[in-house]
Parts: structure tokens; sequence; C-alpha cells
């Protein structure tokens, strides 16, 4: 007999739709509600009423913890989404989702926006861990409740978190160098470009950079990184005086490595007399960071399925909730590279 899963794929819907129609919960397009019923009728499917009686005695409440997005930084909206696609798709073990987003500049933020969700006693926590310090804060109230959690992005080491579900920054940075190298002189000079100073001293964009320059440290290649640090918080006015005079200072640099969704920012503050003879590669499939791609502005981005990062944190945290399934301790998502000629088949969520 098909399963709920089987029926929802081939309805090319959610299983928390499926399971509406199932239990006539309303909330579901006539013309949804119709394809479903047909496909239901055509299987002779029937619900299965210990299962059914099962997932309304579990009920699970997963709290997610991440950073606000907003149109200078849309990468967060598209792990939003993935959350809320799963926490449809959950609804029909008796699990609900509940999000709450912070200020990715502010520690107290990130603090005031946890304890709002902890007053809703959740049995689990996804957490986008920002700031270093104020993790062990909340790791310390949720461990002496005994409620497990899962790091979403940003891996931070030294924790008992459940798993982490996030891209292998190390790699990543290490993939970049690989890349942007052959396509500049071995001994040019690179920049680092940094958004904003880093919050801890263990997050994505650190990995990316030691990953980065161990690229050349391996393969024993001469080269000459610098860096160059500029503050989200700055005028744009300020940032091109600081990106354009450093550029003019250090004239024999040939390629820029942003190891953030930001680099469409920096591309926006480049002089196009530098612009022109440089090799710019960044991160994520942003609106912004697309279009800089398609102007020839940047040669690489590279992906880290944002998307998929917020859908399996809540998937493998319901399972080991209803299933008693012990996730791997760190989930890797695939690194896509993405060029002009491919970025359109690209799945993209924002």
């Amino acid at each position: 007999m098909k399963t709920i899963k089987e029926i929802a794929q081939e309805a090319h819907v959610s299983e928390g739709t499926v399971d509406r129609v199932l239990h006539n919960r309303g909330g579901v397009s006539k013309k949804t509600e119709e394809k479903v019923k047909a496909i239901i009728k055509a299987y002779n499917f029937s619900v299965n009423p210990v299962a059914s009686a099962l997932a309304l005695k579990n009920k699970f409440t997963i709290a997610a913890l991440i950073p606000v997005n907003n149109k200078s930084d849309l990468f967060w909206k598209s792990p939003h989404l993935g959350i809320t696609k799963a926490a449809e798709d959950v609804k029909t073990f008796g699990t609900q989702v509940h999000t709450q987003t912070y200020n990715q500049q502010k520690p107290e933020s990130y603090l005031e926006t946890f304890h709002k969700l902890l007053k809703e006693q959740p049995s689990a926590f996804i957490i986008a861990p920002s700031f270093y310090n104020e993790t062990k804060e909340i790791v310390t109230i949720l461990e002496a409740q005994n409620i497990p959690y899962i790091f979403l992005n940003i891996e931070i080491e030294g924790f008992n978190n459940l798993s982490f579900v996030g891209q292998d920054s190390f790699t990543a940075g290490y993939i970049a160098a690989k890349l942007i190298q052959p396509k500049t002189l071995e001994t040019s000079q690179f920049l680092i470009i940094q958004s904003r100073k880093n919050i801890t001293s263990n997050n994505a964009v650190f990995k990316r950079i030691e990953g980065f320059k161990n690229y050349f440290l391996k393969n024993k290649m001469s080269h000459n990184i610098l860096t160059l640090e500029i503050e989200s918080q700055d005028s744009k006015a300020t940032r091109q005086t600081k990106i354009n005079s450093f550029l003019n200072e250090h004239p024999n640099i040939k390629g820029v490595f942003v190891p953030s969704s930001r680099i469409h920012m920096i591309v926006d503050c480049i002089s196009d007399q530098y612009l022109n003879a440089l090799e710019l590669i960044g991160f994520d499939n942003t609106p912004q960071n697309i279009e800089c791609l398609m102007h020839d502005s940047v040669s690489f981005l590279i992906s880290q399925k944002p998307f998929d990062q917020g859908y399996n944190a809540i998937k493998l945290m319901n399972d080991y909730l209803v299933k008693n399934v012990i996730p791997n301790h760190k989930i890797y998502l695939p690194i896509d590279i993405l060029i002009k000629e491919n970025v359109i088949y690209n799945e993209n969520s924002y």
C-alpha cells in the first residue's frame, strides 16, 4: 500500500497537505484536494488508526532560533523557507514548529529571542549560534532542562549539540582558492574582504578563510594573502573609500575572496578601473549575488544549500523526537559551484 509520503510525492504536495485532506482539516485548495483524493482513491489508501492515534498523542514542539533576513542580506530567507516547508511535513507526526528571528548584529537580541521561545516549553531547539559566549549561556540552560538542540549553518566545536546541519566551511574555502588560483598569476596577491568582523572564533567565515589559505600551503604555492575588514554598518561611501584606497595601495592584487553572502556589497563599492582587472569569488545564490555573476563582476559563487539546511534540521529533529532516530553528529550538505552558465539551473529558494 502507498504511504502518505509517496502520495505526497505523486501529487507534488507536502505530506502535511495530504494529512489535511485525509482528516478533512481544510486549508487546501479545491483543485489540490481533488488531485490528492483521486490518488488516495486510486491506491485504495486508508488511514492507519494506530499511527494516527500515535501522532495525536506525541505532540512535540521544535523551536527554531535563526537570524532575521533583510534586503541587504537575503541569505537567511532561504533556511527560513526550508524550516517552514518542513514544519508543514512534520505536522503529520503531531509536531509543531515555532520560529523566531534575531538581529545578527546584537547579542542581546539573540538571548532575548531565545528566552521568548523557551517560555513556550519546546521539546527541542534548532539554533543558528551566531554568538559564542551567549551560545554557551543558552546551551547551559538547555542541557539543564534536557532539551536537545541542533546547530544550523554555523558550526561551533565544544558543545553537545545533537547534530550540525550545514556546509563544510573549511572545504568550501579550500575549493574557492582552487577555483580562483588558475585564473590569476600564481605569484599574485589575493585579498580577503570580510564584510564585518567575525562574531566568534569558530564560525563559518573563519573556517572558510582557513580553508582558502590552506590550499596554497598544502600545494606549496607562492602566495601573498592580504585582509581588509569592512563593517556592514559603514556607509556605502565609507566602504568605497576603504576598498578602492586599499586596491590602489596594492596594485598586484588579482583575486578577491569574500567569505560571506555579501559579495554584492563589495562589488558595488569597487571602481570599474579595479573591478575589470579582478577575479572575485563569494558565497550564496542570493538575487543580488546572482546579478553580479550574470554581469561578470563575480567569477564564481559557492552555494551551501540554505533551503535544505533549514528543512533537514527540522526533519532530523522530528525523527529524533518521534522515532528515536539519532542523527549523525555532522550533516554536511553538497557544495555547489555556480558560474554564469549554470546558475539558472541551480535551485533558488530565495
